[in-house]
């Protein structure tokens, strides 16, 4: 028998009509967008259908509708017997999918979850607004080559790795003028730079005012110790309980997203079936340079709901 595994996407992997056509076909997927509508006192459920796409990739509302487009689209697959709410042997989740994870887990209510994540999202909008800060995805170089960039453009600013995406995919976070100066110096290294349009440094120094603003709302959330194993991105160990969630939680938001390892550890451990669900397929794509032998499945639409697939 396989032993499955369920991944879910983080920023990035937003579009303008995700989840529309779940929500049309399942009164599940639909009554999630219903339920996030009135937790936060406004249409998030238009904004993901409808955009504006300028609005949507706003990271204060980018991060509550992926999050609730994953939980619509897991709970309209469940409805659809592609797979049973507690057949997953673990979870993960990519930067906010992680809350996605933990929430599908069992550890915390859809609600604590979304306004988690609503509280999270602003936080890190107002921590880019108060610093000049990018991102930069680094092709071609391992994590050795990557930091001695780093390093050797530090008199510019700030700036380190901060997503370890895939081999050969690390992005780089801090300020913009030490990024500006990664990307003028890759090529010395044998590398290749894309700045990211992104509104801040996520996942860097510069995101510590809302680390700490975050620490409350971590504080207080009604944790529980999962029902599955949910690996954690700073350090692709599993979340234990309460207090080790909320560590993690927390300096996620300064420290590196180690995804490669995170999927590694869940091969290592015995995963050989990972289902993709949430809009986009940005961790299907990031697993063909991880492993492209492992089976992966994607859902993200209503044609991936259908029993033939």
């Amino acid at each position: 028998m396989p032993t499955p595994a369920a991944v879910f996407p983080g920023q990035g992997a937003q579009l303008v009509g995700m989840g529309k056509d779940v929500a049309d076909a399942f009164p599940e997927a639909a009554a999630t967008f219903a339920q996030a509508d009135d937790l936060l006192g406004y249409k998030l459920s238009e904004l993901c259908f409808n955009g504006p796409a300028d609005r949507l990739n706003a990271t204060d509302i980018q991060q509550p509708a992926i999050f609730t487009t994953s939980v619509a689209i897991f709970r309209a697959a469940v409805a659809a017997g592609r797979f049973a709410p507690d057949g997953f042997a673990a979870m993960a989740g990519l930067s906010l999918g992680e809350y996605t994870a933990l929430h599908l887990a069992g550890a915390l209510p859809f609600e604590d979850a979304l306004q988690l994540v609503q509280r999270r999202g602003q936080l890190m909008q107002q921590a880019a607004e108060q610093s000049q800060g990018g991102m930069v995805s680094i092709m071609g170089l391992d994590e050795d080559k990557v930091r001695e960039l780093c390093e050797r453009v530090s008199s510019h600013g700030r700036v380190g790795p901060a997503n370890f995406n895939c081999r050969g995919q690390i992005v780089i976070s801090g300020d913009q003028s030490a990024c500006e100066a990664a990307c003028a110096r890759v090529e010395d290294f044998g590398g290749k730079a894309i700045p990211l349009k992104v509104a801040g440094a996520f996942h860097s120094v510069l995101m510590q005012p809302a680390a700490d603003a975050l620490c409350e709302p971590l504080d207080k959330a009604d944790f529980a110790t999962p029902n599955c194993r949910v690996v954690a991105n700073v350090d692709a160990e599993y979340h234990q309980g309460p207090d080790t969630i909320r560590v993690a939680l927390c300096r996620q938001v300064t420290h590196p997203v180690r995804w490669q390892m995170c999927i590694e550890r869940l091969i290592a451990d015995g995963c050989d079936q990972f289902w993709e669900v949430g809009p986009n397929r940005v961790l299907t794509g990031l697993m063909r340079k991880i492993d492209r032998s492992v089976d992966m499945t994607n859902i993200s639409t209503v044609a991936d709901l259908s029993p033939g697939k």
